[in-house]
């Protein structure tokens, strides 16, 4: 599959959206960039199902700062090189939704641009990430319940130990995409 037969580029000015991708950055887990270019993209089918979440969230004065969506193989296997931890990482060997481009990471931000309070950072890898831990402040639980009805409504599945991670119903019936079979140039290196 290529690109523009399987993935969607999300950009501020198409979804109006904020971006921060963060395994573009050193600000992840690792500490340095996953990916060489910064770039977001999801399958027809999840880029749809975002527009109604944004579309939703809107009603209520907010929006959404992407942190990922799909996730080159190449990627997974070196996050999970890094930090071989199942409760959070898919194993490579199973294929993330990530890399199927049917799941996407994000949060809420208000009209000013301020992330809303979700108790953990994203990528926490902690008990505290969980939906339904009790252990954050009340606003924080209030904001993770917003963000999970809005998505959810949406037709987003969620995944149970992350507060930021949401999927399609059933992702592993899309194949999963290494960099080049997607063509979506993110873990080439400049000038490649």
């Amino acid at each position: 599959m290529s690109l523009n037969e399987s993935l969607t580029e999300i950009t501020p000015t198409d979804f109006n959206v904020e971006l921060d991708l963060r395994y573009a950055t050193a600000n992840n887990f690792t500490g340095a960039p996953v990916y060489r270019r910064g770039a977001c993209f999801l399958l027809l089918e999840s880029a749809e199902k975002l527009q109604r979440a944004i579309d939703l969230a809107a009603a209520l004065d907010l929006k959404f700062k992407l942190f990922d969506g799909f996730r080159p193989t190449e990627a997974v296997q070196a996050l999970w090189d890094h930090t071989p931890n199942a409760d959070f990482l898919s194993h490579p060997s199973n294929g993330s939704p990530h890399s199927r481009g049917a799941a996407i990471d994000l949060t809420l931000i208000d009209s000013s641009g301020q992330e809303l309070e979700m108790g953990t950072d994203f990528d926490a890898m902690t008990a505290t990430s969980f939906h339904g831990a009790r252990d954050i402040s009340a606003e924080a639980q209030r904001n993770r319940a917003i963000l999970l009805g809005l998505m959810t409504a949406a037709g987003w599945d969620f995944y149970q130990n992350e507060w930021w991670h949401y999927q399609l119903f059933k992702p592993r019936r899309y194949p999963t995409l290494s960099d080049r079979a997607a063509g979506s140039r993110m873990m080439d290196k400049p000038g490649v």
